[in-house]
């Protein structure tokens, strides 16, 4: 196969020019390029061979774990200089003993050993006929780096706030969500679920609250895809997690970082001894029950009532609600994993299926989750290429909340066919069985990655091409029995059916650069972003149904569309943001450590003047431990940094004049829709900027045995995005987006590790996290903001 053929051929089989087509030229272009050089990459990559010639020594080896002695099979070996002396790449790899025989042109004398997790090795022959090879682990692939935006960092050169926790310390046991993982292991992160629902969402606040009319969670990041859901990944996958906590941190992410940054990344495979591979199953189940609930009177107290002088309704029977909608709830998860490799490729395939019940009956889901990981290695270990790839599918049975108030409250004494009287009471069983609310998600995500190493050109450069899709549908389904009082009766039985596809598309290229000039080392990153998002959905509602038994599923049975009461709506949004950014660290003598971060950021949901903002920080550090005698310790840094983030808009076309249909009218005997504004427009409207001051110490004593941090943290917002009312006329619209206000935020962060038991048999870590903080809402105002004759007047702290 020639290469304009196995070119044409790669881009037929990856739909290349299709997903990177755009309605704007300029992106466009430079995604095609990109892709381009790539492909053209990968095209040469794939030529390399073993080619023979007479005028060759043999060479015979074995490579192995500097640490253990272990073979090391799949390794590669590479002449160096072979394709430039010979017009082809000369290279092998290792059986499964780690043995290797490779003929090497006379006056040819490097060999290049790699493998996957390790240091790569230029290995001088010398006349040599046996070269043996111990490789030492990379230690930038192991615990002493970590994940920051872009790229990695050597955890002791960190210099803003940035937490890591990997796959031994997360929280163990009846784990079903990925954010369970981190409750308690991150000074100042809150993750909460109220109650015992299984559908209910989390509640994840960083540092308080940044916000009050935006989005207030902070952005997640999963293997490089920017705005990924926890719900997309199984916890049983995740290698580590690491929370950018601070806006120095997380002013790489600009818009969208202003509530923190959370990066997972998940599990990769390895090689395994004798070419196998590595299968690891996990099974659980567990139980759960109430365990605490409100005290009410049971039937026989009720009645006692009468005792004292007190009237009450007998129905004549004794039940106990609670029982009668609550259950013993049981649940299953079960992962498999398959795992293997060889010195350039490894792979991960995992599937998941977890099945969830409520403890209110009738309640649950069920999931199932497959990922493929797989990453390659070629063209002497410059390029590498990633892919990942995950799919989700959840079915969530949801359930009333409504159901344990009443079952509180209702008539100990009435049947279980009571339906209730009167104001605010309503029977609970027949809530819970009358009611039926299914909820369907689908999701995949790919990732695709290749990076190249540009250091035969400039040593220490390299490039690297990211792509990434998510696509997410929703489907929800309701429907209330007509003989529900609680809600259905008086429309004869209601239904409603809601169906969303979220998707968006990511394409980033970035450049690195790392090297080292004597008594100081350099790290830097610059890119461009371009991200752009779709969502659609309909919404239809109707009442009045010849029965009961169609559900949600023919809600063209309902008769009240011919009355003109039904509900019928659709929407489709489009946005997009366009980002530059870049990144320099330095490190000085191992002791001072300086970086500096840059983002120009621009969304299209904003006015038009304000489309573009600038978002960056700065930081500085210096280990005291390399300028003076602290006792037992093994670092004590001094770390403090500022810098500017931002928050985007909620929803799309916030600052637009936007008209939506209205009531209808009843005109010659016909119902008509009206159509009318539904918002205001705002030329003005500009981003929320979040301003933070971190001063911090990290430390280690006694070998790296205690270990922690000590964080005080200031922060301001400005310019809150918020929805004012507004007097009609002027405006067409009774409310206006809005950018006033400031809140402010302040607090003290301790995080504490120790390795009580550490020994080959045993070891006992324990930790502690402390946290505080502090939110004020400082102003609501915002000078002279007026609409027409109604001027906006505040006076915090007064009633």
């Amino acid at each position: 196969m020639n290469g304009k053929k196995l070119r044409k051929n790669i881009s037929s089989l990856f739909g290349i020019p299709s997903l990177l087509t755009t309605k704007h030229g300029t992106a466009n272009l430079l995604k095609k390029a990109s892709f381009a050089c790539l492909i053209v990459s990968l095209t040469f990559g794939l030529s390399v061979n073993d080619s023979f010639a007479q005028d060759r020594v043999e060479v015979t080896g074995v490579v192995t774990d500097a640490s253990d002695g272990s073979p090391l099979p799949g390794a590669s070996i590479i002449v160096q200089g072979s394709a430039e002396a010979t017009g082809s790449t000369i290279g092998t790899t290792t059986d499964m003993d780690g043995n290797y025989t490779i003929r090497v042109p006379q006056d040819l004398n490097v060999l290049v050993v790699s493998f996957i997790g390790y240091i790569s090795q230029q290995v001088q022959i010398d006349g040599r006929t046996e070269v043996n090879v111990q490789m030492q682990p990379d230690v930038r692939m192991l615990d002493d780096v970590v994940v920051v935006g872009y790229g990695v960092q050597d955890r002791r050169e960190i210099t803003s706030s940035v937490a890591s926790v990997s796959a031994d310390q997360f929280n163990r046991g009846n784990i079903n969500d990925a954010q369970e993982l981190l409750k308690g292991k991150v000074a100042g992160l809150q993750i909460t679920r109220p109650g015992g629902d299984p559908n209910a969402g989390f509640s994840i606040r960083l540092r308080g609250l940044a916000t009050i009319g935006a989005n207030t969670e902070p952005l997640v990041v999963i293997d490089g895809v920017i705005g990924a859901s926890f719900n997309s990944v199984d916890p049983n996958d995740i290698e580590s997690i690491e929370v950018l906590k601070d806006a120095s941190a997380a002013a790489i992410y600009g818009t969208r970082g202003s509530n923190g940054v959370i990066l997972i990344t998940t599990k990769t495979g390895s090689a395994v001894a004798d070419g196998g591979i590595s299968v690891n199953y996990n099974g659980q189940i567990s139980t759960s029950f109430v365990a605490n609930r409100y005290e009410t009177l049971t039937p026989d107290e009720y009645r006692d009532l009468t005792s004292r002088g007190i009237t009450i309704n007998d129905l004549g029977a004794s039940t106990n609600w609670w029982e009668e909608v609550t259950q013993t709830a049981y649940t299953q998860s079960h992962s498999l994993a398959v795992s293997g490799g060889t010195g350039t490729t490894n792979y991960r395939v995992s599937g998941n299926f977890r099945d969830v019940q409520g403890i209110q009956k009738g309640t649950g889901n069920q999931q199932l989750n497959a990922r493929l990981n797989m990453n390659h290695r070629a063209m002497n270990d410059r390029l590498t290429l990633n892919a990942n790839l995950s799919v989700t599918n959840r079915e969530n049975q949801i359930g009333l909340g409504e159901v344990f108030r009443y079952a509180a409250t209702f008539n100990p004494t009435a049947p279980l066919d009571n339906p209730g009287s009167g104001f605010d009471n309503f029977n609970p069983l027949q809530i819970n069985e009358w009611t039926t609310w299914d909820q369907e998600q689908s999701r995949y995500v790919i990732g695709l990655r290749g990076e190249y190493d540009f250091s035969d050109l400039i040593d220490g450069l390299s490039g690297a091409v990211f792509y990434s899709q998510e696509n997410e549908d929703f489907f929800q389904g309701e429907y209330y029995n007509s003989q529900l009082r609680f809600r259905g009766a008086g429309r004869n039985g209601l239904a409603r059916r809601e169906m969303v596809n979220n998707s968006n598309q990511l394409f980033e290229t970035t450049f690195n650069y790392r090297n080292t000039f004597d008594w100081m080392r350099v790290e830097s990153v610059a890119g461009y972003s371009y991200q752009e998002f779709e969502s659609k959905g309909q919404f239809v509602e109707g009442g009045d149904f010849v029965t009961d038994s169609f559900l949600y599923n023919n809600i063209g049975a309902s008769r009240e569309f011919n009355r003109g009461l039904g509900t019928i709506a659709s929407f489709k949004n489009e946005s997009k943001l366009i980002a530059f950014f870049g990144r320099v660290n330095f490190t000085f003598d191992n002791t001072y450590f300086l970086s500096g971060t840059l983002r120009r950021e621009g969304s299209t949901r904003f006015g038009d003047g304000n489309k573009w903002g600038n978002f960056f920080a700065v930081s500085g550090g210096a280990e005291l431990t390399n300028l003076i005698n602290i006792p037992r310790a093994d670092e004590f840094k001094f770390r403090i940094s500022y810098g500017q983030t931002g928050q985007n808009a909620p929803f799309d076309g916030i600052s637009l004049l936007r008209f939506g249909p209205g009531a209808s009218f009843l005109v010659d005997g016909q119902f008509v829709p009206s159509l009318g504004p539904v918002s205001n427009p705002n030329p003005d409207l500009k981003w929320e900027v979040k301003k933070e001051l971190n001063v911090g110490v990290d430390f280690a004593f006694f070998n790296d045995r205690l270990s922690g941090s000590v964080e005080y943290y200031t922060s301001r917002t400005e310019d809150l995005l918020l929805e004012f009312g507004v007097p009609v006329p002027p405006n067409l619209f009774p409310l206006q987006w809005v950018n006033i206000g400031e809140i402010s935020n302040k607090g003290v962060e301790l995080a504490l590790s120790y390795q009580a038991l550490q020994t080959p048999d045993a070891n006992w870590t324990t930790g502690l996290t402390f946290a505080t903080y502090n939110t004020v809402l400082e102003s609501l105002s915002s000078g002279d903001l007026q609409f027409g004759d109604r001027q906006l007047i505040s006076n915090m702290g007064a009633p």
